[in-house]
């Protein structure tokens, strides 16, 4: 049976390492890839040295910092799924921005909150009918970055994730992969048949976004991108699934974080505060404005 999935972030870096290691794998895959560059992306892919017989891969148009955008992949997706199942979606994507300047198409948040968690938070809402009648396996690549929130204090979310705050990009990270946790954590409740999982590469200093933060190979506990790549595909097999639904986190080690490292995350309230319905999301003015 071919396995299907729809994925995020895959035109460089970790994502595109992580496809390729698939795509190595004798069971079938068929990958749906949301990028913004459809062109160099497509050139990246036929380049592989990938068995055509066994694998598919289409490459679609998706930019997330336009939430419009989103909807039209969302609605090529449904349409290519047809009748077959979803069975892993991959949210790779992720920036790394300092929150100077306007909100991307008006919005009243940075770029960084935008691409890190509402785009992909409304991808998962647009979704939402195929992951629960697929049973899918959602797979949100996180960071060990989610520890460190300002001040430990939630309330510094609301200032630094504004457009224009001024926050730099190290805080910007942090408080927009803390908030993409925070939806993890919404949607395991929302999505009960699915499986969704949080998992970290590790420290992975030769991506673009790492290499902007200033970190190198010669770091304690640094990895290669094939490394990171198949520390993420650990949450494509793992099936030792903790019996505690909220210990979701699976480290760069293979182990499951224990609860009190993200314990500011397993608030409800402050899950369902972040986690905006798609009517919410919709009725927004800098939504509609696009």
């Amino acid at each position: 049976m071919v396995k299907t999935v729809v994925a995020t972030g895959t035109s460089s870096g970790l994502g595109l390492e992580a496809i390729q290691q698939l795509l190595h794998q004798p069971e079938p895959y068929h990958f749906i890839l949301g990028v913004r560059d459809t062109i160099t992306t497509q050139t990246s892919y036929d380049r592989l040295d990938w068995d055509r017989n066994v694998h598919t891969v289409t490459v679609l148009p998706l930019d997330l910092l336009s939430l419009p955008s989103v909807q039209s992949f969302a609605e090529n997706v449904r349409s290519r799924l047809g009748p077959h199942k979803l069975n892993y979606l991959f949210l790779c994507a992720g920036m790394l921005d300092s929150a100077d300047g306007p909100g991307p198409h008006g919005s009243p948040w940075c770029a960084g909150l935008v691409v890190n968690h509402l785009a992909q938070h409304y991808l998962m809402h647009l979704l939402r009918d195929s992951l629960s009648a697929s049973q899918s396996r959602v797979v949100v690549v996180s960071s060990g970055a989610i520890r460190n929130v300002r001040g430990q204090d939630p309330a510094t979310l609301d200032v630094d994730l504004k457009a224009n705050s001024k926050a730099g990009v190290r805080a910007v990270y942090s408080a927009s992969k803390f908030v993409q946790l925070l939806g993890a954590f919404y949607w395991r409740r929302q999505l009960p048949s699915c499986t969704i999982i949080a998992v970290s590469p590790g420290l992975i200093p030769n991506t673009k976004l790492a290499s902007s933060m200033g970190l190198s190979m010669d770091m304690p506990d640094a990895k290669s991108i094939p490394e990171g790549a198949r520390n993420l595909l650990r949450a494509f097999a793992a099936n030792d699934l903790p019996s505690d639904p909220e210990q979701i986190f699976l480290t760069s080690w293979g182990e499951w974080w224990p609860k009190d490292v993200y314990a500011l995350a397993l608030d409800q309230d402050l899950q369902r505060k972040w986690c905006w319905t798609r009517e919410e999301i919709e009725r927004a003015e800098w939504f509609a404005a696009v």
